[in-house]
């Protein structure tokens, strides 16, 4: 009796040690990294930034850098997907059949041009109305002048210099910025007190007036 009892339990040990092995496999940890690219004008590949890198269902992730590159922690047997505004969203598995614990990937993100349906705005219920309202509208001197004076060219020229710039013209300048650090990795910027085009554009400006202080009325 006490042999058998010895028996069952050295076989649910050893069932319990081989569904800890299999749990074990099948809960593999993951580090998965790769780059994204996307297909540029010349028909070439090109790193694709800010690309969002996440497994299905979590919120854990990556974003690609701008140099398309990605890495994160991830689990054997997980769906990845690729998603970027434009592009359309690409869903891979990671292979639970890997011995081993690195797994690299190349994504080739296509465009996705969507078509949004011909949305018509007017302020009026009809042509017949807005006709109507157009032809009675009533242009005064005043009105004339104050818009003349809006489209002169020094108004112009200073709202250029003041109206802060919108989120599509401020991230072109970071990119801007980073490429430029990129380039001068490791070497001294040029300075461009040595730079005689930049003398010449200083020179043209002080001729012009730029830097002589405007009345504010």
């Amino acid at each position: 009796m006490i042999k058998k009892a010895i028996l069952f339990t050295f076989i649910m040990v050893c069932s319990l040690v081989a569904m800890a092995q299999q749990k074990d496999d099948h809960a593999k940890v993951i580090e998965f990294t790769g780059m994204v690219f996307y297909e540029d004008e010349s028909g070439r590949p090109a790193p694709l930034p800010y690309t969002n890198v996440a497994v299905k269902g979590t919120s854990r992730g990556a974003a690609s850098d701008y140099d398309g590159f990605f890495s994160f922690v991830a689990l054997a047997g997980e769906t990845i997907v690729f998603s970027r505004i434009g592009y359309k969203t690409v869903e891979i598995v990671i292979p639970d059949t890997l011995h081993s614990t690195k797994y690299k990937w190349i994504q080739i993100m296509t465009e996705d041009n969507i078509l949004l349906p011909e949305a018509i705005i007017m302020p009026w219920p009809s042509k017949e109305h807005f006709k109507q309202e157009f032809l009675e509208i009533d242009i005064s001197n005043e009105l004339r002048e104050n818009a003349l004076a809006n489209l002169a060219e020094e108004k112009m020229k200073e709202i250029r210099y003041t109206v802060p710039a919108d989120g599509r013209e401020s991230s072109s300048i970071v990119l801007k910025q980073q490429a430029t650090e990129y380039v001068y990795t490791g070497q001294v910027k040029p300075q461009n007190i040595f730079n005689p085009l930049a003398w010449k554009k200083f020179i043209e400006a002080w001729k012009r007036g730029d830097f002589k202080k405007k009345d504010k009325k």
